[in-house]
């Protein structure tokens, strides 16, 4: 099955083999990521050029493409070295210039003989007070106008690659397209109306007209189904093989879970006991669990994955709970100590700070079983930590971590459970497109007597005032953070920024009021100030973003962000649920600087409008794109060519469903559409589905 189907062999042979394309194009071709014809022609045109002949330049809006007939007149040689030559010509109605650099003066009287009559097309655009044509890109006889193309696609390009030169390489590589079977289920392509693969590829380069370089257009739709088709495919065999992988039957007694959930002040929300179910039946059954549990800030995720760590120890294994910083892991620590205790469980802590001999003797626990539950950062995938049981992983924020260390985790023992956390909501489209192989819990409950955070944009214009508030805030005994701005992608300006603030608070707010912490501490020190924050000591805590994700202080009630306009969506949801956490009313103050860009203002007014972080994702994907929103240089997130997730998440969904369907009836993809569908997986690269296939 490994094997190419003879039938794409011109798709995938040596670009140089096309029109026009050399070793060094060839080289400036792989800049773009076309290394073979099937890339030339799953890059599409983003846009066209009008060539129809119109009969006069005048009421034209300036600079644009025109083509016109013209009536050659007077040759201006350059005289002195450096300046152009000039030609007056004119259409019915008004009158230009052709401007030429380092043309010979017999070839421009060859090719536009003065008292002529020629047709041009090129960029008119004015300069100087006067309508000038620079080297037009065609010049011909009037007899022969109708070579010029009317209607001209245009490709994205990069250094070395000029239009020409990929138009003239695509058009070699239509040549090459095969009549290929359709893989698409009938039923959804006559209710879409779409043509055939090789139709569409041809249609999608010749665009008529602007409606058919548009995202809706039939033909690209199409070829943006295909890819997500053989996308979904992958995910759904993945998944298929995942639910083969044997796994153990991880039944507890409940004895621990009984005893921690009765000693709780709450009681669970109907999402907490459902998610809690469907981890535990997973874990109870036959093939191993790859599980995504996705919660808004404070919906009780934390409670969950304890729930879930003590149905294995009760069966006689094993956990990890692996977190994406330090604070983070050390958060968890202190959040599952208490109730570790409760159950009598040992529970320790693996980080990037632990050392020599107390690093030796944590491993040494470790794979004796004496530590029971295990939370840490990346040092938990060293190949020396080594587990005597591991019976369930647990990734929290996977999307700081890719695809391969999810896996590399659950390597960690045998047929180990997996579940991923994620406390920023993910969009349906991603969804599927990212966890399309896992099953997915959702927790869309906050647990009862949560206040909704009030969100409040003030200008930075205002800053006393706020400073004045805080003040009267602390003396009623309550406290806050305050987070710096990104001033750029530096850890270094920022902390510079942190640290001005602190210092600038200190002296309104009184010097042992304020707290600092960001990335550039040491681990020690920004220890002491979080837990000098978390006892009540200190009211302010300034931060960089390292608070960002999971940091939980109940009497915390009041956040401050600083130049909110610089956050992304998800980061300003992030960073406001970390207060909302006690029985106080909480407020969100978001400063920017006016004046305000598009973006950013509806961003704030978003954040200000709602309190629901799915709503917020929908937002942010609209706004930011998908490789933005999970990270993709690390987060594995499929990247097409043609397809856009932002926009065709109906398309994504379609696929999602017919994929499972398709391989609930055909796994191995034998009947004649199965047959077809092994095609398509070829042309769209997904080697991964390949080898799943030749190995079921």
């Amino acid at each position: 099955m490994s094997q190419r189907p003879e039938i794409l062999f011109p798709l995938f042979s040596d670009l140089k083999g096309l029109d026009g394309v050399g070793p060094r194009t060839a080289e400036n071709f792989a800049k773009m990521g076309v290394e073979k014809p099937r890339d030339l022609l799953t890059t599409l045109p983003h846009n066209l050029i009008d060539r129809k002949i119109i009969t006069t330049i005048k009421g034209v809006i300036l600079p644009a493409v025109v083509t016109v007939e013209v009536l050659v007149g007077v040759h201006q040689p350059n005289t002195v070295k450096g300046r152009p030559t000039r030609i007056m010509v004119e259409d019915a109605e008004a009158s230009f210039q052709l401007v030429f650099f380092h043309a010979r003066s017999d070839w421009l009287r060859q090719q536009l003989p003065s008292g002529q009559r020629r047709v041009v097309s090129g960029k008119l655009e004015v300069f100087d007070g006067l309508a000038q044509m620079v080297h037009p890109e065609f010049i011909t006889n009037v007899n022969d106008a109708a070579l010029i193309p009317q209607i001209e696609p245009v490709y994205p390009l990069t250094a070395g690659i000029t239009q020409k030169t990929i138009t003239k390489a695509i058009s070699s590589a239509m040549d090459r397209v095969p009549n290929l079977p359709e893989w698409i289920e009938p039923s959804v392509l006559s209710a879409k109306q779409w043509p055939s693969w090789k139709k569409a590829v041809f249609e999608a380069h010749n665009p008529q007209g602007l409606s058919d370089v548009a995202l809706n257009a039939k033909p690209r739709e199409r070829l943006a189904y295909d890819e997500f088709l053989a996308h979904q495919t992958t995910l759904a065999l993945a998944r298929l093989n995942n639910r083969k992988e044997k796994g153990y039957r991880t039944v507890g007694t409940g004895e621990l879970r009984n005893k921690v959930l009765a000693g709780l002040p709450y009681r669970l929300t109907g999402a907490q006991n459902r998610s809690i179910m469907e981890i535990t039946d997973d874990m109870a059954g036959e093939t191993r669990m790859s599980r995504l549990l996705q919660g808004d800030v404070g919906s009780g995720k934390t409670l969950v994955a304890f729930i879930a760590l003590l149905a294995a120890i009760e069966a006689g294994g094993q956990g990890v709970m692996m977190a994406p910083t330090e604070i983070l892991a050390r958060q968890h620590l202190a959040a599952l100590l208490p109730l570790a205790n409760d159950a009598g469980v040992v529970l320790e802590i693996l980080t990037g700070r632990d050392k020599g001999r107390e690093r030796q003797a944590k491993l040494a626990a470790l794979a004796k079983g004496d530590i029971q539950i295990l939370v840490g950062t990346h040092a938990v995938f060293q190949k020396d930590v080594e587990f005597q049981r591991l019976r369930l992983a647990i990734i929290d924020e996977q999307h700081r971590f890719g695809v391969r260390q999810r896996m590399s985790l659950g390597a960690k023992g045998d047929a180990v459970d997996v579940l991923v956390m994620t406390a920023t909501p993910i969009p349906r489209s991603l969804e599927l497109s990212h966890y399309g192989d896992m099953d997915i819990s959702v927790l869309d409950e906050k647990p009862k007597g949560r206040k909704p955070i009030e969100t409040v944009l003030v200008s930075n214009t205002r800053m006393d005032q706020v400073v004045a508030r805080l003040k009267a805030a602390i003396k009623d005994g309550r406290q806050a953070y305050w987070v710096c701005p990104l001033v750029e992608e530096s850890e270094l300006v920022d902390f510079a920024a942190a640290e001005d603030r602190y210092r600038a608070l200190r002296l309104t707010l009184g010097e042992e009021a304020v707290g600092l912490v960001h990335g550039q501490m040491p681990n020690a020190q920004k220890d002491a100030a979080m837990a000098a924050f978390v006892a009540g000591d200190i009211s302010v805590l300034v931060a960089t973003t390292v608070i960002e994700v999971g940091v939980d202080v109940p009497n915390a009630s009041i956040m401050v962000i600083e130049q909110a306009e610089h956050f992304g969506l998800a980061q300003l949801h992030q960073l406001r649920g970390r207060v909302g956490r006690g029985t106080q009313a909480s407020t969100c103050l978001l400063m920017y600087a006016a004046p305000l860009g598009v973006t950013a203002e509806r961003r704030l007014t978003v954040m200000r409008n709602t309190n629901d972080g799915f709503e917020i994702s929908e937002e942010d994907l609209k706004l930011r794109g998908a490789g933005d929103l999970l990270g993709t240089a690390q987060s594995g997130l499929a990247r097409f060519r043609i397809g856009d997730l932002e926009t065709q998440t109906d398309l994504m969904k379609t696929a999602f469903d017919d994929a499972r369907m398709l391989i609930h009836t055909d796994p191995k993809l034998e009947t004649p559409r199965g047959k077809a569908i092994r095609t398509l997986l070829f042309l769209m690269e997904q080697d991964k589905a390949i080898r799943l296939l030749s190995v079921g």
